[in-house]
This record gives structure tokens, C-alpha cells and sequence, in this order.
């Protein structure tokens, strides 16, 4: 475990290819055995476990921001609604609620990243 630890990894686990986590275990962790025969999730879960690293992204549960993002998305919904009211007419406030309905799906994305 001690030889384990002064390994410095490039880029996160889960961006690295299956390829890139074989050469890794054959190579650097030899407590892995049969890694060539290995998927990418079980490579990924063994380097984990084999490394220390604590595995509290499973094991986050539902998001703190969850009644957040849904009222947001409920907010673009009836300014979807009042917007289709509008077709026909009044350029300024179709554009007005576009940029609107805009805004609020770009804070949804962020929550949900934040999570």
C-alpha cells in the first residue's frame, strides 16, 4: 500500500480509457491481479479500492438542490406556456421570455453540475 500512494495520476479515473487503466495496474499497482482481462467500471473500482480513495460519489444519494432545479423547471414551463401565447406578436416580449427561459436553464445546469 505504502508504494501505492506516491503514484500521481494524470487525470481523474473515470476520464482515463480501459487502456490507460491497464497499463496503470500492470505497471504501477501489482496488488491488482488480472487486470488485462477487466472491464473499464471494474478496473476503475479496483484502482479505487487498491489506492484508498473513498468511493463517496456512489454514495451521494439525491441532489441538495433537487427542489431548486425543480422549481426552476417548473418557472420555465409556464414561460414556455405564455411564450407560445405570444406567437403571433409582440417580437419584444417572445424575445424577453427566450432570454429569460434561457437564463433559468443555464441555472439548472449548474445546480445539477454542483451536485
Amino acid at each position: 500500500m505504502s508504494e501505492a500512494t506516491n503514484i500521481v495520476l494524470k487525470k481523474p479515473l473515470d476520464k482515463m480509457t480501459a487502456k490507460e487503466l491497464r497499463e496503470l495496474c500492470i505497471s504501477q499497482i501489482p496488488q491488482i491481479t488480472g487486470a488485462s482481462g477487466m472491464d473499464k467500471d471494474t478496473l476503475v473500482v479496483a484502482v479505487r479500492e487498491a489506492l484508498g480513495f473513498s468511493t463517496d460519489e456512489e454514495n451521494k444519494g439525491p441532489s441538495p438542490y433537487k427542489q431548486q432545479i425543480w422549481a426552476l423547471k417548473q418557472q420555465v414551463r409556464t414561460l414556455r406556456a405564455e411564450k407560445e401565447q405570444l406567437a403571433g406578436s409582440q417580437r419584444k416580449d417572445r424575445d424577453r421570455l427566450r432570454r429569460k427561459i434561457n437564463l433559468l436553464k443555464k441555472r439548472t445546469r449548474r445546480l445539477a453540475a454542483a451536485a
